[in-house]
């Protein structure tokens, strides 16, 4: 017998173990595009469950520059308050999912909210003889306080905004390095914290100090790339922008300091100049189509048009002499998802670099593929040198160029174009067997487009 399982489970039983029922609220933090904020609201929400750990309120402090500030607080102000959640999230149906969106609503309800409160306390941490909380994250260790008014290491401030006696401090840690800390009381049930409570906690804790650590280290490895790509911009544009700008000075010097007539030369100092103004200005074009975003979402459009308005556009014509071209396209091609004008600039991009890669005697080859029921195909092939297997992995890198005095963005930019209406761009290639681009585009469902 085989039986099959989601592997996504909304709910379990209510009458689970708590083990099981605080693993399937944790694990809602994997199947939803959560941000750090809201899979720390999963921990507590984990934590707070009726059917799970239980515990009546849950209080996140997270460390930053020396101190230990509060940032929220998950659970009902007052007893009648509690009631109604509990009477609310124990209806049948109502799932864990239910049970976050509720929690995040109850985080962002205007007034009395018991974030509000937690958000004026603020602690020192790195100092001798610290108190609770602080002391619990700065030595890495779990407090249970009980009978806390009796205890003077505990912060009179504290005591007053949580009101209550007893509570459990647990340490968010990541590499010994303190990050923050949840605390955990049962203002309204009054029910004791017991071990079996402090151990779920403690499984809470080490999750919670994962993601935090796992999102401050997915930030810095973002800027770090951010100021890569600045770095490689900036060395980019003062080596391609040099060379014209230091030409178009040197024969303006000349055309200033010549007396006489000869038009002809001045002729041709004045086209070098137009020349390199206009390099200038492809290369200020090209960064433009780099550094903006598209803004409006893509849309279902018929490539037939694009496809042949770039095989017969007039430049293409012109540099395509001495190659031959070979176009084996569908008469009808299926409605294909993406950006029109975008995608006639990455199809020319792609011929121009077929015929730059093309001796003299060579074919270039351009063919559509409609047999695959998702995706329609447009191959682009030239019988040029190929690409060396140690530039293969750098080829859509930007600023990365295997030609004379090319700009390096534009296979960047024909994949940034694909893959953000869905589709992708292949590549396959064999030193010296000549390269071929396949651009992948997303079937509309509604059929077909003559």
């Amino acid at each position: 017998m085989i039986e099959t399982h989601g592997l996504y489970l909304g709910d379990v039983e209510r009458n689970a173990p708590k083990e099981l029922v605080l693993l399937s609220i944790i694990a809602q933090s994997y199947f939803q595009p959560f941000s750090l904020q809201d899979n720390l609201l999963v921990i507590l929400t984990a934590l707070t469950s009726g059917s799970g750990v239980g515990f009546n309120r849950a209080m996140l402090f997270r460390a930053e520059g020396g101190r230990l500030k509060g940032e929220m607080w998950l659970g009902p102000t007052s007893s009648e308050e509690a009631r109604s959640i509990w009477e609310i999230l124990s209806t049948p149906g109502i799932g864990y999912i239910e049970i976050v969106e509720h929690n995040r609503a109850l985080l962002s309800r205007a007034g009395g909210t018991l974030s509000e409160r937690i958000k004026t306390l603020s602690f020192p941490l790195g100092e001798n003889g610290l108190r609770i909380p602080s002391r619990a994250v700065e030595r890495g260790e779990i407090v249970n306080v009980r009978g806390a008014r009796g205890e003077p290491e505990v912060d009179r401030r504290f005591l007053d905004v949580i009101g209550v006696e007893d509570f459990l401090c647990v340490p968010l840690l990541a590499r010994e390095e303190p990050l923050g800390e949840i605390i955990l009381d049962n203002a309204f049930t009054k029910t004791a914290i017991t071990e079996s409570d402090i151990k779920l906690a403690a499984i809470c804790g080490l999750i919670a100090g994962n993601y935090i650590y796992t999102a401050a280290l997915h930030k810095k490895m973002l800027d770090m790339e951010k100021f890569a790509a600045m770095g490689e911009m900036a060395m980019y544009i003062t080596h391609q922008l040099r060379n014209p700008l230091v030409t178009i000075g040197g024969f303006t010097d000349q055309l200033l300091r010549y007396e006489g007539e000869d038009r002809r030369k001045s002729r041709r100092n004045l086209e070098i100049i137009r020349a390199e103004t206009r390099r200038l200005e492809d290369i200020v074009y090209k960064l433009g189509h780099f550094l903006k975003p598209e803004q409006k979402p893509p849309a279902a459009f018929n490539p037939g048009p694009i496809l042949r308005g770039a095989l017969d556009d007039p430049g293409f014509r012109a540099k395509s002499r001495g190659r031959r071209i070979r176009a084996r396209l569908a008469r009808a091609m299926p409605l294909v998802i993406g950006y029109p004008t975008h995608v006639g600039e990455a199809l020319r991009n792609l011929l121009d670099n077929a015929l730059d890669a093309t001796p003299e005697g060579g074919t270039v080859f351009v063919q559509t593929s409609n047999a695959d029921p998702r995706w329609f195909v447009v191959k682009i092939k030239d019988t040029g040198r190929g690409i060396a297997d140690r530039d293969r992995d750098r080829l859509f890198l930007p600023f990365f160029t295997t030609k004379e005095g090319g700009v390096g963005l534009g296979l960047h930019f024909v994949k940034r174009i694909m893959e953000s209406c869905g589709g992708a761009i292949e590549v396959r290639s064999r030193e010296g067997k000549g390269t071929e681009f396949r651009l992948c585009f997303v079937k509309e469902d509604r059929g077909t487009d003559a």
